[in-house]
Formats: C-alpha cells, structure tokens, sequence
C-alpha cells in the first residue's frame, strides 16, 4: 500500500536522493535527526516504516479507506510541524499513535462516521507476553467459539460485536490486538493509567466473547 503524499510531505521526500544510510538508524534517531537537522531521509524513512502499519490500523479504526488517508496525511504533517515538541528519551510508535488516533477521533466526530470495517486481521503477539491474539483470547482452546467460527454468519457476528463494543472499549481492542502495542503503549496513546487499559480489555472481552457464544448456541 503506497500513498500519495501531498505537501510539505511530498516535497521533503522527492528531496531525498542517493543511497540511504539511516535505514539501519533507530525510529527515535531518525525523529531527533529530522528535528534537529532537518534531514529529509530521516522524515522520508520515518513515513516509509509506518505508512502500511499506520494507514491499516486507520483504516480498521475509521472503516473508511478516504478518511483513513486523509488521516495518515495528517498524522505526518503533525510530526513535520511539531517534531519540536518530541522529548529525547520517548518512543516514537506511541507517539505516533497518539498522534493518529487523536487525528481519528476528531475526524469521526466530524463526519459522524462510526464503523470499523473488518476483524480479519489480528495483531502480532505482545512482545512482553501481555496479550496473545485476539482470537486466541476470545477462543480459549481449541474449540472455543472464535477457533471453531467457520462459517461467513459467525465471522460477520464477531466484527459485527467489535463494532457494537462502547468506544473507549474499542479503541483498546484496536491498540492491542490489532496492532500489538503493549499495555503502557496503549495507555499513554489514550493518556489513561495500564489498570483502565486492562480493566477496558477486560469488559470488551467479556461482551465479544457473550456475543460469539450467543450465536455459535443459536446455531
């Protein structure tokens, strides 16, 4: 997935030529260099690892491919214009999901638009061990609802429950089993303490897992 980039984002990467040596550099290295040199290869492979990780989980979060765009558009002109602002000794990634998903919500309440448009795609494993994928958790072992799901009905009932799940419980879902961030992550994207991540985990869990159960009975 390659995106058009527009602007200041687009002049700064056809800007940038020649062979690349910041591949090898860090994402905090390639941010502190962009803020304090200016480097455009330093921006232009800052967008290049995040735009395919970055665009999806907008697209899963916003259910609209445009708006998703023109979030991701967004996102990376607040990291050209505030880079300033980024503290030496902090990640990058939560900072940019900060960033995007704070873009997300002021752009759903703009276009009132609430639908997320797959639960296909499930996040890597936490690289702490905090969470396993989110079928995995909804399933138990084998032959729980989510593992046994076979069936185009029982598939659409469980993102039918994610897209139903209240919205503070959602955007954890998202954060942590879709794109893998650990629960300190996702706790200073959303700017609330690990125990509400956990806790609104825990309620989210409960309500797909009621839901996937009702309609594996049912059937």
């Amino acid at each position: 997935m390659r995106i058009k980039m527009s602007g200041t984002i687009e002049q700064l990467r056809l800007r940038a030529s020649g062979p690349n040596p910041v591949v090898s550099w860090s994402d905090e290295e390639l941010l502190l260099e962009y803020r304090s040199e200016g480097t455009p290869r330093a921006f232009e492979e800052l967008v290049h690892r995040y735009e395919k990780e970055l665009y999806g989980y907008l697209r899963h979060y916003l259910g609209d491919a445009e708006m998703a765009e023109d979030v991701f558009q967004q996102t990376f002109l607040q990291v050209h214009l505030k880079c300033d602002k980024f503290e030496p000794g902090r990640k990058v990634r939560p900072w940019l999901y900060t960033v995007a998903t704070n873009l997300a919500i002021d752009s759903q309440r703009r276009n009132r638009r609430h639908r997320m448009s797959s639960l296909d795609r499930v996040a890597r494993g936490n690289e702490e061990g905090e969470s396993g994928s989110l079928a995995e958790l909804l399933g138990g072992s084998e032959g729980g609802p989510v593992a046994n799901a076979e069936s185009a009905e029982e598939c659409g009932a469980l993102r039918g429950a994610v897209d139903q799940l209240p919205e503070l419980c959602r955007q954890v879902v998202m954060l942590v089993y879709f794109q893998g961030l650990k629960y300190r992550e996702a706790a200073e994207v959303l700017g609330i303490p690990v125990g509400t991540v956990k806790s609104r985990l825990h309620a989210a869990l409960q309500k797909l897992s009621e839901s996937v159960s009702q309609v594996s009975l049912s059937n």
